[in-house]
């Protein structure tokens, strides 16, 4: 398994496993949890979810995963902007912690940019990382005006990760935040990289998958780890589909297979708004 560092200096995987989705179909629970815990065999041990999933019903199936394996876990929660206050966030984060099942998060995000201020959130952030509930806290779905924003505020280069929606059909990204955050030094988390399956019958993707002996799917996870500093979390509710996201690993993308890439999907000529899902 590849390896970013985040600024703290922590070590998590360039490939992991996100949640959202997850738990919402009670006739899936147990080939979701089965798919957590066969990423976790393959080191895919950065797993993301959220309050906001399943209304809290996929963190409570992330702690039945990882129960009795919680040593091995990099794990990640968020909580929603309205819940941001000083108060809100510490009330949100035990509530969370408790659907985990643990006593502490590994990186806790702010899911989106919302009306409290940063300070108030931060504030709430530090409250939490001095009680031991969290290690390290970021951000999610920041614009580059919002981290610049964030950086402003007393403690606000703390963050550890902006996660954010990036994948081949969404490279705006690549045009300012991307080089802002490798600038700060900044990991950023990938969601969605394969566009919820939406670009896996693209005939360029699935070419350059034949080439390579891989799966669409591979390829689109190797193409966004191919920026440093970026890890993703694709979702998987099957130990098949997470065993193939483990393949991406094994795909070295050539520069003609960048080209042809670039090709099916070109880049924006001018940046716009960050996109979200």
């Amino acid at each position: 398994m590849r390896h970013i560092a985040l600024p703290a200096g922590d070590l998590i995987p360039v490939l992991g496993q996100g949640t959202w989705h997850m738990a919402e179909r009670p006739e899936r629970r147990q080939d979701e949890i089965d798919a957590l815990r066969a990423g976790i065999d393959l080191g895919m041990t950065l797993i993301d979810t959220a309050e906001m999933y399943a209304a809290g019903g996929a963190e409570t199936l992330v702690g039945e995963a990882i129960a009795g394996r919680r040593d091995e876990v990099f794990l990640v929660s968020k909580v929603l902007p309205q819940n941001g206050t000083r108060r809100g966030a510490i009330t949100a984060c035990e509530a969370s912690l408790q659907r985990l099942n643990t006593d502490h998060l590994d990186l806790y995000l702010l899911h989106w940019r919302g009306s409290v201020s940063l300070q108030q959130t931060i504030g709430a952030f530090l409250e939490l990382q001095e009680r031991g509930s969290i290690r390290h806290w970021g951000v999610s779905n920041f614009d580059v005006g919002g981290l610049a924003e964030l950086w402003d505020v007393l403690r606000g280069p703390d963050a550890q990760i902006d996660q954010v929606l990036y994948n081949l059909s969404r490279r705006g990204p690549e045009h300012d935040l991307l080089p802002w955050c490798r600038e700060q030094g900044l990991a950023v988390m990938a969601y969605s990289p394969i566009e919820q399956g939406r670009i896996l019958g693209d005939p360029a993707l699935r070419a350059v998958a034949h080439r390579h002996g891989a799966t669409p799917a591979q390829v689109a996870l190797a193409w966004v780890l191919r920026e440093p500093g970026v890890c993703t979390i694709p979702n998987s509710s099957s130990p098949e589909h997470v065993r193939e996201n483990a393949g991406a690993l094994e795909v070295k993308l050539g520069d003609d297979d960048l080209d042809e890439l670039e090709e099916a999907f070109p880049r924006s000529a001018e940046a716009g708004p960050l996109e979200t899902l």
